[in-house]
């Protein structure tokens, strides 16, 4: 009989950025612990872990993959199924070349060996992490949703079934773990979608909710995205540094996905509004301010061509309206409207996701719609986002 599970695709997947730079920037004894959705079935495991933007090595002492608390804690008939369940459960130790620990060397990845751990689509199993020493906590990235964050714990709690209330808070702060691959058919797949703080945001987690209710099941949704990048240029300071690597650098890194089919390119707010002028910030002279064609060209040079070479199909995501937003003037919105007309138009695309006409007012297309801004006139509202999962086309989904 035929192995049914004979391809690696990347299952759950972020970017890893700089962290924000506070006054700690080391941790010790430290437990970090994200739940995964398994979009679909499998047989094996392997982990990705970044520590692309630290500057010293990372090591972590313990890690561990098990089925969720609630998986655990499920009823069962008797104290026999009990027992198996209790065995079934426990937690798989994550290997690097058969150690139980694996260091992370500065500005590198690692990947764990494949460990056997059977998946059923759409149950959740968590990845657990142990820091003894003190680590630098420098490679990491912020996201939210429905489906995203974990928990930390001060104290090694890595194998516990459940971790302490009272040494436990929430993070939204995705540490070293970059992506989880899985084991499974081979009609499985990874749909990417690369940006900025709208993309670190919910939508991609409200695009695979779609998924799973509207039954595609084969799709992968994997998420590229830290807050504040932009296409051409990035921070060399500390107030900024949390805004990540510019985009050459990045999509490169990032577009590492096994079983990827496409991406989604939604990227270059950043860009436009970022520039002041150094009399108002001096980290934001106005020599940053690209014109559309600056930012076609890095999409066409840093983006397409590099994901044609890894044999993907490339989406546009049109950039969202930002009348309103502190920086706003009539000349970055010339320059967005211009870059949306190359992107929804040029033939260089597969197709255009047009997360812009799915959030913009129909009076005042410069502008949310109601109920679509999250106030601060250049992120969408939770419903918005909802919405811009909805209008990412089929054909990316089947």
């Amino acid at each position: 009989m035929p192995e049914k599970f004979t391809k690696w695709v990347a299952c759950w997947g972020n970017a890893t950025s700089i962290t924000d730079r506070k006054e700690a920037t080391y941790a010790k004894d430290l437990t970090l612990r994200y739940p995964i959705r398994a979009c679909f079935s499998g047989s094996k495991l392997r982990f990705h872990f970044s520590n692309l933007t630290g500057t010293e090595s990372v090591t972590i002492s313990e890690a561990y993959v098990a089925k969720d608390s609630a998986a655990k804690d499920a009823p069962t008939k008797d104290a026999a199924q009990a027992e198996n369940a209790t065995e079934k459960n426990a937690p798989t130790p994550i290997t690097f070349g058969g150690r139980t620990s694996g260091t992370i060397p500065a500005g590198e990845e690692i990947l764990s060996d494949e460990i056997a751990f059977n998946v059923t689509a759409g149950e959740t199993f968590d990845v657990s992490l142990y820091f003894a020493d003190f680590t630098q906590m420098n490679a990491g990235t912020a996201i939210t949703g429905p489906l995203s964050g974990g928990k930390y714990s001060y104290g090694n709690f890595a194998k516990a079934a459940s971790l302490p209330d009272d040494l436990t808070r929430k993070t939204n702060w995705i540490y070293f773990l970059n992506t989880v691959d899985i084991l499974t058919e081979e009609k499985n797949f990874a749909l990417v979608c690369f940006g900025d703080s709208i993309t670190a945001q919910d939508w991609p987690d409200y695009l695979t909710l779609r998924c799973a209710r509207e039954g595609f099941n084969n799709v992968a949704i994997i998420r590229r995205a830290v807050s504040g990048t932009r296409i051409l240029r990035e921070y060399s300071c500390i107030t900024y540094a949390a805004y990540g690597l510019k985009g050459a650098t990045r999509f490169p890194i990032e577009m590492n996905v096994a079983g990827a089919r496409a991406v989604i390119v939604q990227h270059g707010i950043n860009d436009i509004i970022h520039p002041v002028g150094v009399e108002v910030n001096k980290f934001r002279p106005w020599s940053d301010m690209p014109t559309a064609d600056d930012l076609i060209n890095g999409v066409r040079t840093l983006y397409i061509m590099h994901a044609r070479k890894l044999g993907l199909k490339v989406y546009s995501g049109t950039l969202l309206p930002i009348y309103g937003w502190r920086t706003y003037n009539e000349n970055r919105d010339i320059i967005r409207i211009a870059f949306n007309t190359w992107l929804r138009t040029s033939p260089e695309f597969d197709g255009c996701v047009d997360f812009d006409m799915a959030v913009r007012g129909h009076d005042d297309p410069k502008r949310f719609a109601g109920g679509f801004d999250s106030g601060d006139h250049l992120h969408p509202s939770a419903k918005a986002y909802e919405a811009m999962a909805e209008c990412v086309p089929e054909e990316l989904l089947k």
